[in-house]
């Protein structure tokens, strides 16, 4: 079988516990060697303290596995392994290659495992060169799993990856704001289709886009809460295109070179951020899942949608 899940994952689902999916290529591409260990440990503990399961995906000997042991978390955060997407996840599997997975490929097994609810950093969107868009679109269009994030990444055309969801009908709930998340920046100018205050709401309406057999993420953007203005995101960003410029930068290196950069002209601003959002939508997350849970578990709830409904009919 090409998707190996943990015995504690499926002992997990198998008794209505909630379980968060986390993606790896935080991991493997996000940090630098020990501190991406220590996100990745730290991430898996939020969930813990939120009261779900943690299910660390990724790419091992050529298995997609889902819920990694710590060793499996070690050998993933010291080791030089590839970055698995829905384009490329066939060949490395085929391969018996290891590879972190992206939020397109980690949505996938999720929903291939039974996983309702994921959490991650920033999603992928449209980015200024013409025809250039991240796979995390089409699988949040793709795939039921109520998604957390802080909104698309700060480097693309935020106002194009917006209409781009619109119109791939991949439902957007901002979490206590009118304006859409810029993971970086906590507001975007642009405002945000629909308003969320707690995470039973999240839940409610998650059951209700299962019932009218919707087949797309539910997207949650949530602000970081202490993130950068726009005008120092601006100053950090103008000075990185300038470093990176001669690069011709297109495809799938774009997005973590760019990060990258701005990370050192930054003096590791950007990159604070970047963990304390990905440490607050992990915990929101595990908030999510187990409001879903007691909704799912009640005897009557306000859709009339049960746990073993929304399994079969994923």
């Amino acid at each position: 079988m090409s998707l190996r899940i943990a015995p504690h994952i499926q002992d997990a689902l198998r008794q209505g516990r909630p379980v968060v999916a986390l993606e790896s290529t935080a991991i493997t591409h996000g940090l630098p060697q020990p501190a991406n260990l220590e996100l990745a440990v730290s991430l898996e503990q939020e969930i813990r303290n939120g009261g779900a399961v943690p299910a660390t995906v990724a790419v091992l000997s050529g298995k997609l596995v889902v819920g990694l042991d710590s060793h499996e978390l070690e050998y993933l955060a010291m080791n030089n392994v590839g970055k698995a997407s829905l384009w490329n996840l066939a060949t490395l599997l085929a391969n018996g290659e290891d590879a972190g997975t992206t939020v397109a490929s980690t949505l996938h097994a999720a929903t291939m495992a039974g996983i309702s609810v994921f959490a991650t950093g920033g999603i992928g969107g449209v980015h200024d060169h013409p025809y250039d868009e991240s796979a995390d679109l089409h699988a949040l269009a793709r795939y039921r799993v109520i998604t957390i994030c802080a909104g698309p990444k700060s480097i693309l055309d935020v106002s194009a990856t917006l209409e781009r969801l619109e119109s791939l009908g991949v439902p957007i709930l901002a979490y206590r704001s009118d304006y859409l998340a810029g993971f970086y920046v906590p507001e975007t100018p642009f405002r945000a289709p629909a308003r969320c205050e707690n995470p039973e709401d999240i839940a409610r309406a998650f059951l209700h886009h299962t019932e009218l057999r919707f087949k797309s993420a539910m997207l949650v953007c949530k602000p970081v809460s202490q993130g950068l203005t726009h005008e120092e995101f601006k100053e950090y960003l103008d000075e990185t295109l300038k470093v990176t410029e001669t690069e011709n930068l297109r495809g799938k290196d774009t997005t973590p070179i760019l990060l990258n950069a701005l990370a050192e002209i930054s003096q590791g601003h950007t990159l604070e951020v970047n963990l304390r959002l990905l440490r607050e939508n992990a915990r929101l997350a595990a908030r999510v899942a187990t409001s879903l849970q007691r909704l799912t578990k009640r005897d009557l709830d306000p859709v009339g949608v049960s746990y073993e409904r929304l399994s079969s009919d994923r």
